[in-house]
């Protein structure tokens, strides 16, 4: 997966990802590797939600000690 992509590029293709399951668009071949990168992708979002979580707290705690 690319490092650059930004959350809501990876939030786009997990849509994309479940939409064509969903629909039945994908081969068994198909799903196993979409289920793989959904993976991926999925942690990518947490991390990414979690560092930003993070990033908040400390604005907000620095903001209230001013």
């Amino acid at each position: 997966m690319d490092e650059n992509i930004k959350y809501e590029e990876a939030l786009n293709q997990l849509e994309s990802i479940v939409r064509k399951m969903e629909s039945n668009e994908l081969s068994i071949d198909e799903i196993a590797v979409q289920l793989k990168t959904a993976q991926r992708l999925i942690q990518f979002c947490r991390d990414k939600l979690t560092k930003t979580e993070a990033e908040i707290q400390k604005i907000t705690d620095s903001a209230s000690q001013a």
